[in-house]
Order: C-alpha cells, then structure tokens, then sequence
C-alpha cells in the first residue's frame, strides 16, 4: 500500500506531479475518466444528463439538412398517408433546441408543411412539442401539444408520453383517444423515425439518414 504520509510533503506543493493526480481524481471521476488503480463510476444524474445531451447532439449533427422517409406502419386511419413522399428537415438547431420540419406530399401533388417537431431540453428532461399550422401561417386549433420525457431514455431514443396541458387541449377538441398518446424518437447511424403509440394505434415514419435530399421551402408559419 502507498505510505501517504511520505506524499505528503509532495502532496503540498502544488505543481508537483503527486499533487495534479490528487487534484485532478475528482474530475477525471465525474468525466467518465479512470483513475489508475481505481474504478469510479460514473455518477447516475450525469450518465443521464449525458445520455440526452448526446440524444440532442445526433440530432443536431444533420443540422441543415433533409432527408427522405415513408410511413412504415400499417394502421387504417393512415391509409391516405401510405405510398406518400415524405420529407424531414433539420431546420434549425442548438444543444437545446431543434425545430424539425416533417413535410408530406400530397394525391394532388402539393405539399403539406403544416407540422414542425419541436425538441427543447428544459429543467428535467427534453420536452417534444408539435407546432402545427395552416397555409397562411395561423395555428391550428391543435398545437403545440406534446410531452415530456419520463426518464433519461438513451442517446438513441427518446419517449414522450403526453402532458396534462395537451390531455386538456385534446378533449376540449373531442380527440379523446390522444390522452393516452406517448410519441418516440429515434436517431441511429442511419435512420430518423418519428412514433405515436397508444392502445390499438401506431402511427410511424422513417427517415433515410444515408442520403440527404434538397431542402424543402420553410414550413406554414415560419
């Protein structure tokens, strides 16, 4: 075992080698780094602060760009939406916050730019919010519902079960069936998927992250 009293006097003088380890144990510890001779977990509210920022960061890493998708589910109530082009659109982003234009094309030809995903990191989590709008920019009577993340998910997948405001929102407008809503996105080396799931409904899209497409015009409103 290492006498410690004999590092003592080295231990002082700061500058010395002894002295740096010591000081630097601590942070090496709280950065995930390994102290020769020591194993120092990482403490949990870091990994899960970590596991989210790194979420956020995949994100904003296709910052700029567009990417094409298809709907994947198989769900009746979409069968107007299956065999549509769909367009994702990393718009705008930072570490805290992306606005994610999702476009959809319609059986005339015309586009749909009525919906933006909005993923914002606040006090607890990350927060999933959809900014829906008409062609001349007006919100929708349904907007900006969402939810926050429950857990710290992983830095691949992140779920959003619904918030009281949009369970309120959702049956003031007679959408009953939304209040059990949870929505989950995911980020891999080469896919962007967008989901809602509830009892008996899955609605799910995914994007072509290997092959970027051109940018589409902004969303409505924006």
């Amino acid at each position: 075992m290492t006498n410690l009293r004999a590092l003592a006097p080295a231990f002082a003088r700061p500058g010395s080698a002894v002295f740096v380890a010591f000081a630097l144990a601590p942070l090496l510890a709280a950065a995930g780094c390994v102290v020769p001779g020591k194993t120092v977990p990482v403490p949990l509210e870091l990994a899960e602060a970590d596991a989210q920022a790194r979420f956020m960061a995949a994100l904003a890493g296709h910052c700029g760009k567009a990417y094409a998708g298809r709907l994947v589910s198989t769900d009746a109530a979409d069968a107007d939406m299956a065999g549509r082009a769909m367009v994702v659109h990393f718009r705008e982003c930072s570490e805290d916050r992306m606005a994610i234009p999702f476009h959809v094309q319609g059986e005339d030809g015309t586009w749909d730019r009525s919906r933006t995903w909005l993923i914002t990191r606040t006090a607890t989590g990350l927060r999933l919010k959809h900014d829906h709008r008409h062609a001349d920019g007006s919100a929708d009577a349904v907007t900006f519902y969402g939810g926050d993340t429950a857990d710290s998910g992983s830095a691949g997948a992140q779920d959003f079960p619904v918030d009281a405001e949009s369970i309120a929102m959702f049956r003031a407008n007679g959408l009953d069936k939304s209040v059990t809503n949870v929505w989950r996105v995911e980020v891999t080396a080469a896919t962007y998927a967008y989901q809602l799931s509830r009892e008996g409904r899955l609605f799910r899209v995914e994007f072509d992250l290997t092959r970027p497409v051109t940018p589409p015009p902004a969303p409505w409103g924006w």
